[in-house]
């Protein structure tokens, strides 16, 4: 046999030997993916209540998250007092997205804010209409307030919050400064934060979130160390010794969150979010003052404030046009100079 041959055999043998090793690979990578999606697709089933509303009362037809700004609720429910029975809701975090410029708005409602209950001839403060009528009344509640639709809402309590932080193998969060916080677990600890990067576990975490008497900027803090977690979270979520442990996080969003957003929104939601830029996130808010009434302390929102977030909010989701605020002072400038 000449040497031509011999090498042509040697390189038919190595290109079997690579198409075995490719296709043992794609079957690995196949079954790894499929078992992904699988466990995804579980979680997502069984975390699934729409709440009987096919949409909110204050849109003509559902949107479509392809290509339709769209507002996501998201609920922490603290229900520790009651073990699980009711609770109320410690977070209450409007999020508004438009899939054409990949820019979003996060608007954070204090706790103790008050506000005109939906359904009911009531005025208290608006964590508790998830006590009164649960994940129903506190939705209602916040479009009643806001005066926008709310389109999808996520409902997180703090055990769901701890085991994904812990599943994880916890986040590294940025500490804007020291602070100390007790957690919420029954054997509960103090828990000191020092300025700078510091790596938390889930009861840590939600600990980090939560405080707010010792924030000199109160709930305006508070919302954006919410902001800094959620970043945090997303990033080590998407690490690849994160992909392995999917299993355990899609058995947490079974168990102990619910949501009103359908299997194929989901994924849709996640390709309008593949490329975004956080930069592209605004916070909005509105400012509050004190007010007892009654021997209770409340956070009452500021009329004009409060009208300007709605304002912003309104033009995110195009219910109303945008303001062309440029053109207007440019206008306004030119008018002062006639006169």
């Amino acid at each position: 046999m000449g040497r031509i041959e011999q090498r042509k055999k040697r390189k038919k043998r190595r290109l079997k030997r690579y198409m075995y090793i490719l296709f043992a690979l794609f079957l690995v990578v196949g079954g790894v993916a499929s078992y992904f999606v699988f466990q995804t697709l579980q979680a997502a089933s069984s975390s699934y209540d729409d709440l009987g509303r096919e949409q909110s009362d204050l849109r003509d037809e559902a949107v479509n998250i392809s290509d339709e700004p769209f507002s996501v609720l998201i609920m922490g429910v603290e229900d520790y007092e009651t073990e699980g029975a009711s609770g109320r809701t410690d977070t209450l975090m409007l999020v508004t997205f438009d899939p054409d410029d990949q820019s979003a708005k996060m608007l954070s409602i204090p706790r103790d804010t008050r506000v005109d209950f939906a359904g009911m001839e009531r005025t208290d403060k608006i964590n508790h209409a998830y006590a009164f009528g649960g994940k129903e009344m506190a939705i209602d509640t916040v479009e009643k307030f806001l005066e926008i639709p709310v389109d999808y809402y996520v409902s997180v309590d703090f055990d769901a919050f701890i085991r994904i932080v812990d599943v994880l193998d916890g986040v590294t969060v940025n500490v804007p400064f020291d602070f100390e916080q007790k957690t919420m677990a029954p054997d509960s600890y103090y828990v000191q934060f020092y300025e700078g990067e510091q790596h938390v576990n889930g009861e840590e975490a939600l600990a980090f979130v939560r405080m707010r008497k010792e924030d000199p900027r109160g709930d305006l803090g508070r919302v954006e160390r919410q902001q800094e977690f959620l970043n945090a979270l997303a990033d080590e979520a998407m690490s690849l010794q994160s992909l392995t442990r999917v299993d355990r996080i899609a058995e947490v969003v079974g168990e102990e969150i619910t949501t009103n957003v359908r299997i194929r929104d989901g994924f849709g939601m996640l390709m309008n979010l593949n490329n975004f830029d956080r930069d592209n996130l605004e916070s909005v808010d509105f400012d509050t003052y004190h007010q007892m009434i009654g021997g209770v302390s409340y956070q009452t929102p500021d009329r004009d404030s409060l009208a300007e977030a709605r304002m912003k909010l309104k033009e995110h989701l195009q219910l109303i046009e945008a303001t062309p605020e440029e053109d207007e002072e440019s206008e306004g400038e030119g008018g002062d100079e006639q006169h």
